[in-house]
C-alpha cells in the first residue's frame, strides 16, 4: 500500500489529486526561488500571517498549505504525500481525498490563528499531511477490516514518530501538526460507515 511501484506516468494517472497537489507544491516553491518570478510577492501574499488573517486576508488560511520555506521542507512534505496519499486517494476517490486534505489543513491553520501570537507566520502542508495520518488512524479504530494489520502498524508507528519529532525539531508549527492530526481523525470518524 505504501510502496510505490508505478511509473511516473502511471502514478499521475492513478493518483491525479496527489499529483496535482505535489505539482502545486513544486510550482509555488519555484515561484519563490527562481529570479524570473516576483519571489517576495508570493512569500508575502501566500504565507499564513495571523495578524493579516484577522484583518480579513482569509485566503491565508488555505495558501500556506501549499507554500514551503525551503528545498528540504517542500521535498519532505511532498515525499510524505507521495507515500501516504495514494492509498487514501484510492480509498476515498479524488474529491473526498482533496476535501480531507484541505479541511485538515484548514483546521490546522485555524487552530494556529487562535493559539499562536498575532505575529506568528507559517507555511507548509504538514498540518494537512498530519490530517491524512489522523484519517488513517480513524480507519484503524473504526473500520479495522479496511487496512491490513501490517499497514495499520506502519501508520501508527510513523504517526507516533512524526508526532514525537514535532516536539524535537526546531521551527515546527506544533499547533498545526496536532490539530491537523485531530482534524483528520475527526473527519475519518464522521465518515465511518
Amino acid at each position: 500500500m505504501f510502496t510505490r511501484t508505478e511509473s511516473f506516468r502511471e502514478f499521475i494517472r492513478f493518483y491525479p489529486t496527489v499529483s496535482i497537489i505535489v505539482g502545486i507544491h513544486i510550482a509555488l516553491y519555484l515561484f519563490t526561488i527562481l529570479p524570473i518570478f516576483p519571489n517576495l510577492w508570493f512569500i508575502e501574499n501566500f504565507s499564513g500571517v495571523n495578524l493579516y488573517i484577522i484583518n480579513g486576508e482569509y485566503w491565508r488560511l488555505i495558501t500556506p498549505i501549499f507554500m514551503h520555506s525551503g528545498f528540504s521542507h517542500v521535498l519532505f512534505n511532498s515525499f510524505s504525500l507521495i507515500l501516504f496519499g495514494p492509498g487514501l486517494e484510492r480509498m476515498l476517490g479524488g474529491s473526498r481525498f482533496l476535501l480531507v486534505y484541505l479541511v485538515s489543513g484548514l483546521i490546522a491553520n485555524i487552530a494556529t490563528l487562535f493559539i499562536e501570537p498575532l505575529t506568528y507566520t507559517h507555511v507548509g502542508s504538514s498540518g494537512a499531511i498530519f490530517g491524512l495520518f489522523g484519517y488513517y488512524i480513524a480507519i484503524i479504530v473504526f473500520r479495522k477490516n479496511i487496512l491490513s494489520k501490517q499497514n495499520s502498524q506502519i501508520i501508527i508507528t510513523l504517526a507516533v514518530i512524526s508526532l514525537v519529532m514535532t516536539f524535537v525539531e526546531p521551527n515546527i508549527n506544533i499547533t498545526a501538526h496536532i490539530f491537523g492530526l485531530l482534524g483528520g481523525f475527526l473527519l475519518g470518524a464522521l465518515s465511518k460507515k
